[in-house]
């Protein structure tokens, strides 16, 4: 007659037992009611510690995963076989074309442009094949840029699942691209202009040899550089020189056809490859006909911005021409430095006619070359032995009396007798040989002035000396000619240096102040060849002179 009922009830606690560990309890209690009475309680207790345990190490687990998938700056995705998106990790939504929402159940074929997709794919392929792929690059327009990414996949392991899942992990890699590219083009492109440099320009000139010896073609190196561009840096400065360099640059591309190559050596010179110009005699005729397209494009007036007295910019304009060395190549018989060479020669044949102009490389340019190269050997030998001279012109006032002379040089080679100073001198320019020549010119004068003194007749003349530039700027020059004339006991208010009016454009001020030095000793000057350089009148305001040689023109 009497009914029990049964009413259980879960809970989970945590319990201190004696020895102070601290123990997870489930108790399962069980209320017995009869008559619908609670009569008494029924608890079964289990100590669920461990299991405890092993969920805060889960939970754990996920925090630190959920941690590291925030800290990850790389895509991921959970995809099959087929690239098929079931769940992903964006770290930034810029790197994705479409909104992470979109990507689920989207495969890379759908999202993708075909050949991206393929790419990836491949990668997912690889994994499923060997367990892991990375190292696949592929890259992905936006609307903000051209993004590279690389690709790794890693195959995830789910026993419950019957087919296979991937993990595909996109890792940005578009700065280190883009200093990779960065780093080419200072290797290989000129910093200042864009166009090759040395270095490739080699490798382009070896391409064109190899590819004219498997043809029939020629191939033509053009080399070139602009006239008096010196003479633009040193009065407007090198920023200007640099728009000359980057317009010319500019002007050169528009010249070439397709297949050819225009490459800065340095400075203001530039190479020209030209390939595929048919047989040996087309091939001069079109070399001739784009080297004076080049010269006439690169001819037009310059509109360059300099600064103004006032600091404000104006316009500057700059009349350039070319001079252009021409020499024809088929297949890789000569070097491309002996290409190089031949096209220098051609230039330097181009500027001796006068500049604004081009040549072409033959076997007599090679010879007068070679020649020259011979002459400054012999013109190192000539400084070591003393094989020079002094002759002395005249110089006479209105009534035809003697007011001194003017030092001339000579050179007396022991196989080819007088050497002309237009020969020579240039070249002992060039070659650095005109400092000790210059020196022994400025003793020897020195000496005959201090024996002239000696003669009544001859006490009063003076004697005039052409000086170097590169000898006048040697930061010693004033101690150097006084100690000349203190060895030799020269008068030196008999002394006449002659300097020319290029001089003047290179640190005028330190020029003036050595100038002042030796004048404060007596020592006279003289502007030769006055007209043809850059100075102003107003330069012969500061200058200590004492005369003026005008140019015969």
């Amino acid at each position: 007659s009497h009914t029990a009922r049964k009413e259980a009830h879960d809970f989970e606690y945590r319990f201190i037992c004696q020895d102070g560990r601290m123990v997870w309890l489930h108790d399962v209690v069980t209320v017995v009611c009869e008559n619908d009475q609670p009569r008494w309680l029924r608890g079964i207790m289990v100590d669920i510690s461990r299991q405890k345990s092993a969920e805060a190490e889960i939970i754990a687990a996920q925090q630190h995963l959920q941690a590291t998938l925030t800290a990850l700056p790389d895509l991921l995705f959970e995809v099959d076989d087929k690239g098929t998106i079931y769940s992903l990790h964006v770290p930034n939504r810029s790197l994705l074309a479409v909104q992470p929402e979109q990507c689920i159940g989207k495969s890379f074929s759908d999202l993708l442009p075909a050949a991206t997709a393929q790419i990836c794919l491949q990668a997912i392929d690889e994994a499923r094949r060997s367990g892991t792929s990375k190292g696949m690059e592929y890259s992905l327009e936006l609307p903000h840029g051209t993004l590279w990414f690389e690709a790794s996949v890693a195959t995830l392991a789910d026993d419950q699942s019957e087919e296979s899942r991937f993990i595909f992990i996109a890792r940005d890699i578009t700065a280190s691209k883009r200093a990779s590219e960065e780093i080419k083009n200072l290797a290989f492109f000129d910093a200042l202009t864009q166009l090759p440099n040395r270095r490739l320009l080699l490798d382009r000139l070896n391409q064109a040899r190899m590819n004219s010896a498997r043809g029939e073609h020629y191939c033509a190196l053009l080399l070139s550089d602009l006239d008096n561009f010196k003479s633009l840096n040193d009065t407007q400065g090198h920023d200007v020189g640099d728009q000359l360099l980057i317009e010319a640059a500019n002007r050169f591309k528009t010249c070439l056809r397709e297949g050819d190559t225009v490459a800065r050596l340095g400075g203001d010179e530039f190479v020209v490859i030209l390939n595929n110009l048919g047989n040996a005699e087309q091939a001069a005729r079109q070399a001739e006909r784009l080297a004076s397209k080049i010269g006439k494009t690169l001819g037009q007036p310059y509109e360059l911005k300099v600064e103004q007295p006032d600091g404000s910019l104006g316009l500057h304009q700059h009349h350039c021409s070319l001079s252009i060395g021409i020499t024809l190549f088929h297949g890789h018989d000569l070097s491309a430095d002996e290409l190089l060479k031949r096209a220098d020669t051609a230039m330097y044949q181009a500027k001796k006619s006068g500049r604004n102009a081009l040549r072409f490389f033959d076997l007599k340019m090679q010879e007068a070359v070679s020649q020259l190269a011979s002459l400054e050997n012999d013109l190192r030998r000539a400084v070591l032995e003393q094989q020079f001279e002094l002759f002395y012109q005249v110089q006479v006032d209105s009534n035809d009396q003697a007011l001194g002379a003017e030092v001339l040089l000579r050179w007396r080679h022991p196989e080819r007798g007088l050497v002309s100073p237009a020969d020579f001198i240039p070249l002992a320019e060039e070659t650095g040989l005109i400092l000790p020549l210059g020196h022994w010119v400025l003793h020897t004068a020195c000496a005959r002035l201090a024996q002239w003194a000696e003669d009544i007749r001859l006490a009063g003349l003076t004697l005039a000396v052409n000086v170097s530039p590169r000898q006048f700027a040697l930061p010693t020059f004033v101690e150097e000619v006084l100690a000349l004339l203190e060895h030799t006991g020269a008068n030196p208010a008999r002394l006449k240096l002659e300097l020319t009016e290029s001089l003047l454009l290179d640190n005028a001020d330190e020029i003036i102040a050595k100038m002042a030095r030796l004048k404060a000793h007596g020592v006279g000057f003289a502007l030769d060849d006055f007209g043809t350089g850059y100075s102003s009148l107003s330069y012969l305001k500061r200058l200590p002179l004492d005369q003026l040689k005008i140019d015969q023109t």
